[in-house]
């Protein structure tokens, strides 16, 4: 075990884990931050999506001793109070069936916006190409990215 100081959505964090904790489980078991979901464990579905310095990054193959002093933003830390333009248009397109996979597709979303404000629909099929969804949403979700990219 060793201890890691980590800044989870702009607040300093202190865990006491093995340094090979996927950081996934470091947010969800340690921090209490149960919005990333746990998917498939090797970085393949996109559901354990999170921000690293502003990078998608995928939680459940990134070992906790690898984060450092960057910043993670989770689903928690995007808006306190859910009124995120990419919520807001997921809300309006009605995006989530099951919801499973929503906290790592709106994640990705940001990301995409953040480096690209007014992105064609190819770009965003390949941004979110690693992003499964098993109730197949894609269409609502390519739809709720570009009323998202309107708003911001």
């Amino acid at each position: 075990m060793a201890v890691f100081n980590i800044k989870v959505n702009n607040e300093n964090r202190q865990v006491d884990v093995d340094p090979d904790t996927p950081l996934l489980w470091v947010l969800r078991d340690n921090i209490g931050l149960v919005g990333t979901k746990y998917g498939c464990g090797i970085g393949q579905c996109g559901a354990c999506t999170v921000h690293v310095n502003g990078a998608a990054m995928r939680s459940c193959s990134l070992p906790v001793s690898a984060v450092g002093d960057k910043s993670i933003i989770t689903i928690e830390g995007l808006s306190t109070d859910a009124s995120h333009p990419l919520q807001e248009a997921w809300r309006t397109h009605d995006v989530p069936q099951c919801g499973y996979c929503q906290a790592g597709q709106i994640m990705n979303a940001a990301s995409l916006l953040a480096n690209n404000p007014d992105p064609s629909d190819k770009d965003i099929d390949q941004a979110m190409q690693g992003n499964l969804c098993r109730c197949a949403t894609y269409t609502r979700i390519r739809a709720a990215i570009k009323t998202a990219a309107k708003i911001s």
